[in-house]
């Protein structure tokens, strides 16, 4: 069989579209549906059911691609590494949300650096776009909150990260002893610090602690926690961070914790890996690394 038919093919399956496979190997669209076509000859059997938008694989396409890309995906590490024998240095990619990545991860793994590794980053708060990207080859490792389905992406659990309500003290001096009283009904009088319109934090914080939704909306929206944070020390409004954020606020007296809940929300962040991908070197060492690290976190 053609290698150049399978890493077609695999290309294919991870970026679910004719399209962007095109412009990931640098053809031209007919010229990948060409390539598709023949494998699908040469098998006898469909490889991918046509959608209005992009491809489904078959079962017959899911089966291939599971045993086929990790020894593709080993076959460029190779390559890959063979270009890399004069400088040493190996390159892993990296996608994460940008505050843990910022403040957890790539601390974490800086010290890989020293001992032949290059780090590459992308920062992204969306886990789809950075799951998709990892199928499609952008990066070696994802850092998200979601699980990939399906076979050909394998999540493994990293650590959990407790979520706070904090905001600043004369906002806390103000409510008393209400909120523990009245609970979110004097909590949704207070203005909001969120990353976005949704309000993704605060919901999920109101739906843990008090079954609801929160009857709000945000008063301050900034797509980065760590900005959320700013605002909140500025007396903005209420927050709900991640207490690695925000720990050593609380700890200086800068906000302060409204409630503490008995079960705390939490939220799981996962490594994520393309299947068969732990056997390459420079992936292996980072997840591993990354591991270690967490335990402490």
């Amino acid at each position: 069989m053609d290698l150049a038919l399978l890493r077609t093919f695999v290309t294919v399956h991870r970026a679910g579209s004719f399209t962007r496979a095109a412009a990931l190997l640098g053809l031209s669209q007919p010229a990948v549906t060409s390539q598709i076509r023949t494998l699908e000859r040469q098998l006898g059997r469909p490889l991918f059911l046509r959608q209005a938008r992009g491809v489904t694989p078959t079962t017959i396409g899911d089966e291939l691609a599971q045993r086929a890309a990790p020894h593709l995906d080993a076959l460029v590490e190779i390559a890959e590494s063979g270009l890399d024998e004069e400088s040493g240095v190996r390159t892993l990619h990296l996608a994460g949300p940008p505050e843990f990545t910022s403040l957890r991860a790539l601390p974490a793994l800086a010290p890989l650096t020293t001992q032949g590794l290059a780090l590459r980053t992308s920062f992204s708060s969306n886990a789809e776009e950075a799951l998709d990207g990892l199928a499609a080859g952008h990066h070696d490792l994802v850092i998200t909150t979601a699980r990939p389905r399906g076979g050909l992406l394998t999540a493994t659990p990293l650590c959990d990260e407790e979520h706070v309500l904090v905001a600043a003290p004369r906002w806390a001096a103000r409510l008393g002893h209400t909120v523990l009283r009245e609970g979110h009904v004097v909590l949704e009088r207070l203005p909001v610090v969120e990353v976005h319109e949704s309000l993704p934090l605060v919901s999920r914080y109101w739906t843990a602690v008090f079954d609801s939704r929160p009857a709000t909306a945000g008063t301050v929206i900034a797509p980065d926690l760590r900005a959320v944070l700013e605002c909140a020390v500025a007396g903005a409004g209420l927050a709900v961070l991640p207490r690695y954020l925000c720990q050593g606020a609380l700890e200086r007296g800068e906000v302060v914790a409204l409630l503490d809940p008995p079960v705390p929300p939490l939220r799981t962040y996962f490594l994520v890996v393309r299947t068969g991908t732990l056997a390459l070197p420079p992936v292996a060492r980072a997840h591993e690394w990354l591991l270690r690290a967490a335990a402490d976190w």
